[in-house]
């Protein structure tokens, strides 16, 4: 699209592409937002979209910081509105502009910067069109729902030349001098970087369809989602646990902890195989994903071994590492792209991850980043892979083990411990089947699926217009 003249306004042009069914790609300049350099004294305005949980997080963090300004707060359920801008009012006076739709706030000029911490299924969507509009985006874990999107987000910000931040706040802790000692050998050699996911989920039960509420805009709510009758298990928390909108817990809180077991593994992009079994145990409900999970990833040799649990368990999250500390191992040189931090760099200016994204946005060095997108693509995209070997996996009973296992001690026991776990908490394992996942082969370089077009499928989605990711951005 190109950029309007002065007879055609930004609004014209939003209607026309949304009547039109088709991806919107915005044209600014003249702004803050085309990328000159800041300086400390000068103020960033911030919107924050998805303002129910973490986005309230997100306004809390920006109001600690000098010279940040939230000026605009984005969400389809506007019953929020009226706390949020409460807080925001009472620390600076100012009251900020309120919107259901995020394309509305993007057209203004003088926002510089959106913070995403809406459904997962919106991330990566708002993400690129917020760079089409030449604003920076700290977008929250998983920046993606699938692969593709992550993929078209570090496009996006390659091609804007946006500061694009990733919530996987690990990143901006002291995790980079282990990673360091690890790629140096310090440490022995890698055999298995293990991440856990142990949060407790209860049942969500059972909720009627109804009319959405008058205060919900669940038209932009959905946004890329297929169309579907509105119940209470989907807004505000909840939606996590379908396909359409979440991705389970290993791509909720799991990501935090898969990102950093990637980290420690030299090198590590994307796997050479993946395999994932577990279901959803211990109570029926409306949820479709994984409450119980085990993925196996294959990294030249190094295993990435990811578990979770939603029923009562001892443990939380975390990582930890098995070396084979007399074995000789020269590990590969750690994954090192242009414009992209080195994994095992000292981190960056700021503060912590919110501060380190504003210190960028004004510096305008991506390099700078903590948690740069492609970071935050790879690491989103190994909980994708796993649950796409989920869902094309088959059911069968707990006395038939997982081929896939064989000869594999860490996944063999990390299996073994899954069973104990569930029957502590009463499941018959006699009486209940498992989810075998497909064990299926990885192109990194090319990120598709090798052999297995079903599998390639599930790497993006059918979007709904006009909310769509284009494949071109």
């Amino acid at each position: 699209m190109t950029a309007p003249s002065q007879h055609i306004t930004r609004r014209t042009l939003l209607k026309a592409a949304a009547s039109a069914g088709v991806a919107t790609t915005f044209t600014i300049a003249g702004t803050k937002a085309s990328g000159r350099v800041l300086g400390a004294n000068e103020t960033i305005r911030v919107g924050v979209a998805g303002i129910n949980g973490r986005g309230n997080a997100h306004i809390g963090e920006y109001l600690k910081m000098e010279n940040v300004q939230v000026t605009h707060l984005i969400d389809p359920d506007s019953t929020l509105f009226e706390a949020r801008s409460e807080s925001i009012k009472k620390k600076t006076g100012a009251a900020p502009k309120c919107v259901q739709d995020i394309r509305k706030a993007l057209e203004d000029k003088d926002l510089d910067a959106v913070s995403v911490a809406t459904t997962n299924h919106w991330h990566s969507l708002i993400t690129i069109w917020a760079c089409q509009a030449g604003k920076d985006v700290y977008v929250e874990k998983p920046c993606s729902h699938n692969v593709f999107e992550g993929r078209k987000c570090v496009e996006a910000a390659k091609k804007y030349q946006r500061i694009v931040s990733h919530g996987t706040q690990k990143r901006s802790g002291s995790g980079w001098q282990l990673a360091k000692e690890i790629a140096e050998g310090k440490r022995g050699k890698l055999l298995v970087s293990r991440g856990t996911c142990f949060k407790r989920r209860a049942s969500i039960g059972f909720k009627p369809e109804q009319q959405p509420p008058s205060t919900l805009d669940f038209n932009i709510w959905l946004g890329p989602a297929p169309q579907q009758p509105f119940h209470r298990n989907l807004v505000h928390y909840n939606w996590h646990w379908f396909w359409d909108t979440g991705n389970g817990d290993i791509g909720n809180q799991g990501v935090h902890e898969m990102d950093v077991a990637r980290w420690m593994i030299p090198g590590a992009t994307l796997p050479r195989s993946v395999i994932s079994v577990g279901g959803r145990f211990g109570y029926t409900d409306q949820g479709q994903t994984p409450n119980t999970q085990i993925a196996i990833f294959d990294f030249d040799g190094v295993l990435l071994l990811f578990e979770v649990r939603g029923l009562p368990t001892k443990g939380g999250v975390g990582n930890n590492q098995v070396f084979d500390a007399k074995a000789s191992w020269t590990p590969p040189a750690p994954a090192v792209h242009p414009g992209v931090k080195s994994p095992i760099a000292p981190r960056g200016p700021g503060k912590g991850i919110f501060d380190n994204f504003i210190q960028c946005v004004r510096s305008r060095k991506a390099e700078d980043l903590d948690a740069h997108i492609l970071e935050g693509h790879y690491s989103a995209a190994l909980c994708h892979l796993a649950n796409i070997s989920y869902r094309l996996g088959e059911e069968m009973p707990f006395d038939q083990q997982v081929k896939a296992f064989a000869g594999n001690s860490a996944a063999t026991e990390a299996f073994a411990q899954m069973q104990e776990h569930l029957k502590e908490n009463g499941v018959s394992l006699t009486d209940t089947k498992y989810r075998v996942g497909r064990f299926l082969k990885f192109d990194a370089a090319n990120e598709k699926f090798i052999g297995d077009e079903e599998a390639n499928k599930l790497l993006t989605r059918e979007y709904r217009a006009p909310f769509v990711v284009p494949n071109e951005v």
